[in-house]
């Protein structure tokens, strides 16, 4: 049985970086559930994983910076609220 292609074209392997929050997690549920369902051969399972590693990086990366913006956000909040 053919194993399903997810991971981006050739030319951009690894590369997340430009993928939103949702579209980097939507396509990480893909890969994971071609790696478990043990039909993919061990170099394809090598390669979503690695890809799968990029993604995760990428995730987190998002969430850093929504979490360093609401605390600039809650920070400002505060200064205008203790300044008035």
């Amino acid at each position: 049985m053919a194993s399903p292609h997810i991971t981006a074209s050739a030319k951009e392997p690894e590369d997340a970086s430009s993928l939103s929050y949702e579209a980097a997690i939507g396509e990480l549920e893909k890969l994971v559930a071609v790696i478990e369902s043990g039909n993919a051969p061990l170099e394809e399972c090598v390669r979503q994983y690695r890809r799968g590693a990029a993604l995760v990086r990428r995730c987190r990366d998002v969430l850093e910076a929504a979490r360093v913006e609401v605390e600039r956000i809650a920070a400002q909040d505060l200064a205008k609220r203790t300044d008035g």
